[in-house]
């Protein structure tokens, strides 16, 4: 019938979050490598990218405040 409710699958409860992993080698000539490895998770991922944005946006705003007056910065006065 038309009011009748559609039954939803039975859920299997919570999940564990699902983990990324990255690997990164940096070799500079013969001696001397980098090696990195990150493993995070969806939400590690969604704070990440906030702080990374939240860096490059005060870093624009101090820009803008430094050149601001003709592209000089005021000397600091005593």
């Amino acid at each position: 019938m038309a009011g009748d409710l559609i039954p939803l699958p039975h859920s299997r409860g919570p999940q564990a979050p699902a983990h990324h992993h990255a690997r990164a080698r940096i070799r500079l000539g013969k001696r001397t490598r980098f090696d990195a490895r990150i493993d995070v998770t969806s939400g590690g991922l969604l704070a990440i990218g906030g702080l990374v944005s939240s860096i490059l946006l005060s870093t624009a705003v101090l820009v803008h405040v430094a050149v601001r007056e003709g592209g000089k910065a005021k000397a600091i006065q005593r």
